[in-house]
């Protein structure tokens, strides 16, 4: 007789994925990396096929694996909103809540929200992943996805949390010595610090005027000696004199009213970068999903009046 899928299977198939190697997984589940690797052969001995391909150094999953990956979150997060959804009349939230943020909001801001929502409601288990560029909108890995700007994808709901600008700005000692542009295209002469993060064309700063915002926008084209992908380390050259840097309001604003930092072209706007809470339409009757966004939406009201 054959013995097709186990249920538990999903979930440790998952975990093992989502650790990227079988000694991290048997840290993550408790138990040693020899039995990581049996459980892992007997799965596909008992499949018939790879799942992984295996390195002395790393591994990655093989075409079937990601194909059984994708699926195995689905099915475990299918199961655990349906728990939620026959237990909603209890109010409780439990199971496992996996979000993603950008480095320095999520460690800034996203962090301390999870830290006082699992306090709340201990029978959650969160997990946090902070990364430099965003996940596929379309990708299982994640409940919540904390967003700047609207998604242009449809299938997802999309909450937003907070308004939040970019402002240009630069250090004193900067100006000072390097004068201050007066307008946008003056910034072609400046050494500008850039930040590759996301899908946003990279070196291509876009401002309007206030008075006019849906007119006579400008793309300028700019260019410095300094590049990052982490916000916080283009924040610190800013505040070192190296050049003029574009940042969300969140990040800069305690330097800016200490004058660390002086802003920029004020008279000029660039896109809105609202913060937003991103999550699958299939989520939208879980209780750990509705309360963690609740949760993050009352958070964000403070976070909100602060940056007004």
């Amino acid at each position: 007789m054959t013995v097709g899928i186990q249920p538990a299977e999903l979930s440790f198939f998952s975990t093992l994925a989502s650790c990227g190697s079988l000694s991290a997984a048997a840290r993550e589940l408790g138990i040693t990396t020899p039995a990581v690797s049996k459980r892992l052969a007997q799965m596909e001995a008992r499949l018939g096929l790879p799942l992984v391909n295996r390195t002395t150094r790393r591994m990655s999953l093989t075409p079937e694996g990601e194909v059984f990956l994708e699926h195995a979150r689905r099915i475990l997060g299918d199961i655990a909103d349906l728990d939620q959804l026959l237990t909603r009349s209890k109010g409780t939230p439990k199971g496992l809540l996996r979000v993603n943020a950008t480095l320095g909001f999520g460690r800034l801001h996203i962090a301390p929200v999870i830290s006082r929502y699992v306090s709340q409601y201990p029978d959650v288990d969160a997990q946090l992943q902070l990364s430099a560029t965003p996940p596929p909108l379309t990708d299982d890995q994640f409940d919540v996805c904390i967003r700047f700007g609207a998604p242009p994808e449809a299938r997802v709901i999309a909450k937003r949390l907070a308004p939040n600008r970019r402002l240009l700005c630069a250090s004193p000692k900067y100006l000072k010595a390097q004068g201050e542009p007066k307008v946008p295209n003056d910034l072609t002469h400046h050494n500008c610090i850039g930040i590759r993060q996301g899908d946003e064309a990279y070196g291509v700063w876009r401002l309007s005027p206030l008075r006019s915002p849906s007119r006579d926008t400008e793309a300028v084209k700019v260019r410095g000696n300094l590049t990052t992908n982490d916000g916080e380390i283009a924040v610190n050259w800013a505040l070192d004199g190296h050049g003029i840097l574009m940042r969300a309001e969140w990040d800069i604003k305690r330097y800016l009213n200490s004058g660390r930092l002086v802003q920029v072209l004020p008279q000029y706007q660039t896109p809105d970068a609202d913060i937003y809470a991103v999550y699958p339409l299939r989520h939208q009757l879980s209780t750990r999903i509705r309360t963690f966004i609740d949760f993050l939406s009352q958070s964000f009201v403070r976070f909100g009046e602060k940056s007004g």
